[in-house]
């Protein structure tokens, strides 16, 4: 990395952390924003979504290096989202960081919406589209290469489901990683136990995830992904690896919302109104970490 580009990151960081004072980036107001999200809304991933706020919080909260200002911003860090059918728990950070205003999300997937039920790279700070599974952790992988072939600080993450690495492109993906020693990236696992049809481990079990990455070359760490600190822990882990790390993630389907928790009916399934004020009765109550 040349002196410039060394200068710029720092800049940015610094600027990062003085907008960040403001930001509230706290599970629960991103719960919030997924809930106010998913009123009247046509269809949608709404467990999906919600298992993945800790994960996101920590991430854009603490984690990445990326500029407020400018979601493009050259020297930013790349956060992929495979798993493109949880993207609603990023557009509740992208709302938090002024990313994406209030009436994109009053009218999420309402007609005229220009947001979309699956992660597009189309809107700012989207970086890889993951409506096809199984796609979005090969990107990664590329880019990852690209970066160190350009000796560049910048890390790359990428988040996928444990129903979607039943694909074989993912493994494709994790051989090549391990192979190349792409020691600044880190797979984030959401080991929720559930895919759409199904649980994973009834479906196609793929267990243990530790022995089996650790065989392509990884370093990995599992922890409760719904724990802001073991995420902390699991992120400081992975920065400090000279291997491609994978942190296995293990959340809860539906997680904030107590009636969802676990159910993978919440899959695909909406809310009711009277479901509407539970829910914000729940989250508003803080008992995640």
């Amino acid at each position: 990395m040349d002196k410039k580009s060394s200068i710029r990151i720092k800049e940015n960081f610094k600027r990062l952390l003085k907008l960040m004072s403001k930001l509230d980036l706290s599970p629960v107001a991103m719960r919030k924003n997924i809930l106010n999200m998913a009123k009247d809304m046509k269809s949608g991933h709404l467990g999906c979504a919600l298992c993945l706020v800790e994960i996101i919080s920590v991430l854009y909260g603490e984690v990445m290096n990326y500029n407020l200002e400018d979601p493009d911003d050259p020297t930013r860090d790349i956060l992929a989202l495979s798993k493109g059918h949880g993207v609603m728990a990023i557009y509740a950070a992208f709302f938090q960081m002024g990313w994406i205003k209030p009436d994109q999300v009053s009218n999420y997937l309402k007609d005229g919406t220009d947001l979309f039920g699956l992660s597009e790279d189309i809107v700012p700070g989207i970086e890889v589209s993951g409506g096809s599974l199984g796609h979005g952790l090969p990107v990664t992988v590329g880019m990852a290469l690209g970066l160190k072939l350009r000796n560049s600080s910048r890390r790359s993450f990428c988040i996928v489901g444990d129903g979607e690495i039943n694909e074989g492109s993912i493994w494709e993906a994790i051989l090549f990683a391990g192979h190349h020693q792409l020691d600044k990236l880190t797979v984030i696992i959401d080991v929720n136990g559930f895919q759409a049809m199904g649980k994973t481990d009834e479906i196609i079990s793929l267990k243990p995830l530790d022995k089996k990455f650790h065989s392509f070359g990884f370093d990995t760490y599992e922890c409760d992904g719904n724990d802001c600190a073991e995420l902390r822990k699991a992120f400081e882990m992975a920065s400090n690896s000279n291997k491609p790390f994978v942190i296995i993630a293990n959340t809860t389907k539906g997680a904030g919302i107590d009636y969802m928790e676990g159910d993978n009916s919440w899959h695909y399934k909406k809310m009711n109104p009277e479901e509407e004020v539970a829910a914000f009765e729940t989250v508003n109550k803080g008992s995640h970490k």
